[in-house]
């Protein structure tokens, strides 16, 4: 019988998963280099919300992004991988919906409610976000670089000309604790303005009532919206970024698209400590505002924190950012 006793290769396969938002997934960035690195001959499946399928493919690291919600079970494609990595936290939960999908190995932090995850090493409470995943995988034998957070401007995506050298303002959050008043971020819109710069302003899904408050009470054409309100997907995001001169946000995703695509920010810190969720240190275009106290960042009110750094501070920190040469978009 021809091809009798033929074996064919099948290539193993690697499962991540990491079903969080915008920032969690930029800051999970250098592990998932890594494991490319560590595992270039398998398939590396990334579990995560669909939105973010198009900056998966950005970093090059991964093969294709499976649609996940948070700590929901894993579709049938996903079971029977030869390696699990858990990048969604630190269990019993998210570990459980890696072992239901029956992986040959589980690469995770030790849970002593989930014995399957005791070779791996404890889970460090007090450190920054990106060195976490990192340390877990340099736990287990893969080296992994912290600084590989950098992304490419996306090829082929064109955001609006007046957005070069622009002040991008975004002044949403995923919860109340973390967004700053919008009479604030409508003074620092106008000084801007004033200062002789284009002030765009941006915003999430379900965030027109903000970006409107915003603009009305900037006042005339102290700042115009573009793209707001979540008409845009993640590459174009990426791509306004990219170009504008210089983003001024709270803490969010926006945030860490600015560090990944290198243009100078101001981020303002609240409940979260930046040692734990900022830019890196060592990368003196970014600048981070905050009053040193904590508290809950899921919060249904404004912290108090975040209440405490004022308009000036802001201001004067978009003065001290440096003007760098951005990419620039030619008008159509």
């Amino acid at each position: 019988m021809p091809g009798a006793g033929v074996l064919l290769a099948v290539t193993p396969t690697l499962v991540v998963l990491r079903a969080l938002g915008l920032g969690d997934f930029l800051t999970a960035v250098p592990a998932l280099r890594a494991l490319a690195d560590a595992f270039p001959g398998h398939r590396r499946l990334l579990a995560a919300p669909v939105p973010l399928a198009p900056l998966a493919a950005l970093t090059g690291a991964v093969h294709d992004t499976v649609p996940v919600e948070p700590l929901t079970p894993l579709p049938p494609r996903l079971f029977g991988a030869d390696i699990a990595v858990n990048l969604h936290g630190c269990g019993p939960q998210s570990h459980r919906v890696l072992l239901a999908a029956r992986p040959r190995r589980l690469i995770a932090f030790a849970h002593p409610e989930v014995p399957e995850s005791a070779p791996g090493p404890a889970w460090p409470s007090d450190v920054h976000e990106v060195a976490r995943w990192c340390g877990l995988l340099q736990a287990c034998g893969i080296p992994a670089d912290p600084r590989r957070l950098d992304l490419e401007p996306p090829g082929g995506v064109t955001p609006p000309a007046i957005a070069n050298g622009a002040t991008l303002i975004h002044p949403g959050a995923a919860s109340r604790a973390r967004r700053w008043p919008p009479e604030r971020w409508a003074a620092v819109a106008r000084a801007e303005a004033s200062a002789g710069r284009t002030v765009l302003v941006t915003a999430g899904p379900g965030e027109d009532p903000l970006v409107s408050a915003v603009l009305r009470l900037a006042g005339g054409g102290a700042a115009a919206p573009i793209l707001p309100a979540g008409r845009t997907d993640l590459l174009q995001l990426t791509a306004l970024v990219a170009v504008a001169g210089r983003v001024v946000c709270g803490d969010t995703g926006v945030a860490h698209l600015a560090t990944a695509v290198r243009t100078p920010s101001v981020v303002l810190f609240g409940p979260t400590s930046p040692a734990r969720w900022g830019p890196p240190p060592d990368r003196p275009i970014h600048r981070v505002l905050w009053a040193g106290t904590e508290g809950s960042p899921h919060g249904d009110e404004l912290d108090p924190g975040l209440l405490r750094v004022g308009v000036g501070a802001v201001i004067d920190a978009l003065s001290d950012l440096p003007d760098l040469d951005r990419p620039v978009v030619m008008a159509s």
